[in-house]
């Protein structure tokens, strides 16, 4: 194999895939990227075996095609110190050589034939849908997983495929986050009689590498894995294995709720404020929206008391609720500060109901307001 590139491009390619690879393994031959070099198709490959990213690298000048394993801390510190333009990569199939202008680099690696087979995208029954949207859903979801739950597959975000629509869902058992939107179902691709479970670290891999593509994806299931398709990447992993909650049946009904409109700026920003002084080892935060107000109380037992008043348009009975600051930060940093927040909330001890017009729901249970305790 010998090829030459760009340094500074071969390193914007290699660094998701060098974050894909294991820093230690039983299986040391994982602690690789694989670098397929072809004259009219290159990759760069990158498997833990259960997650794995495929990068279509096209504008490699490849001289004499071939395989090499490219040790992950080394190369990737050539490629960062290096001040070279262009690298050189040649390999012998027991040492891999990189030359640039004024330096030379000779590295043992391993045989390319032992490492495992990273699937292209090659499915087709798949739903499509723009990047952007995919990573909003991503963004907007995973967040509230929760790798530690034995009970539940909660350590990702549930993807319900169905007839032109897309519904993403995940839970820690204390809040819920449900994104839905249009997708395009082709060939009849379905999930809807499977649990697909997409696991956390999958999912903020494809959030990294999908987000500057101005392109649509394609999200293939099948059986225990799923692949996603877009750009220069395809992304597979293992599914998490287990049941998911009857997520449906967590949303509140009833006709007693009471409806009021948040600006998701101003509240956000109320909220930080009242957090100062609010004690990081028993969070609680108490809002009592009335007369065209909430007001809005950090409490904490060594730092005292915050008070943020913020006009609303309310004019109902008063309530008031308790919650987890925390909680409600992470939901509202994930929306735009221009956007208007609807709240739903019925009885102040359970769960209560955000939501926006572009199909995102986050539920939240509250604390006792006795004990601040769930």
């Amino acid at each position: 194999m010998k090829l030459t590139c760009e340094r500074a491009k071969f390193l914007s390619a290699f660094q998701p895939a060098a974050s894909v690879a294991p820093a230690r393994s039983p299986k040391p031959v994982l602690q690789n990227v694989k670098l397929e070099a072809r004259p009219d198709k290159s990759a760069l490959l990158a498997t833990d075996l259960e997650l794995g990213i495929r990068i279509d690298v096209p504008w490699l000048e490849v001289e004499t095609a071939g395989s090499a394993l490219l040790p992950v801390q080394r190369v990737m510190g050539i490629l960062r110190e290096s001040s070279d333009e262009k690298l050189s990569f040649e390999c012998d199939g027991r040492r891999l050589t990189i030359r640039g202008a004024t330096s030379q680099f000779n590295l043992p690696i391993d045989s390319p034939d032992d490492y495992p087979l990273v699937p292209i995208f090659q499915w087709d029954k798949y739903h499509e849908m723009p990047a952007r949207l995919f990573c909003e859903a991503i963004r907007r979801t995973v967040f509230a997983t929760d790798d530690g739950n034995l009970r539940y597959a909660l350590g990702g975000v549930l993807l319900e495929l169905g007839e032109n629509e897309f519904i993403a869902v995940a839970t820690d058992g204390r809040r819920l986050t449900r994104q839905q939107g249009p997708a395009l179902a082709v060939n009849g691709h379905s999930t809807l009689e499977s649990t697909t479970v997409v696991p956390t670290k999958a999912l903020q891999l494809l959030e990294r590498v999908l987000g500057a593509i101005d392109d649509n994806v394609r999200i293939s299931a099948q059986e225990n894995v799923v692949a996603v398709s877009a750009g220069q990447f395809v992304v597979s992993t293992r599914l998490v294995e287990g049941r998911f909650p009857k997520w449906r049946d967590v949303f509140p009904r009833g006709e007693q709720m009471k409806k009021l409109d948040l600006p998701v700026g101003a509240f956000y920003a109320a909220i930080k404020q009242a957090a100062v002084v609010v004690d990081n080892e028993r969070p609680r935060m108490e809002f009592t929206f009335a007369e065209g107000k909430v007001v809005v109380v950090g409490q904490g037992a060594e730092l005292g008391e915050a008070r943020v008043e913020l006009p609303i348009a309310y004019d109902g009975e008063p309530v008031t609720v308790v919650f987890d600051p925390r909680f409600l930060v992470e939901f509202f940093r994930v929306l735009d500060a221009e956007a208007v927040c609807t709240m739903e909330i019925g009885d102040p001890q359970k769960a209560v109901l955000f939501s926006t017009s572009d199909g995102y729901a986050y539920i939240v249970m509250p604390l006792t307001r006795e004990t601040g305790g769930w």
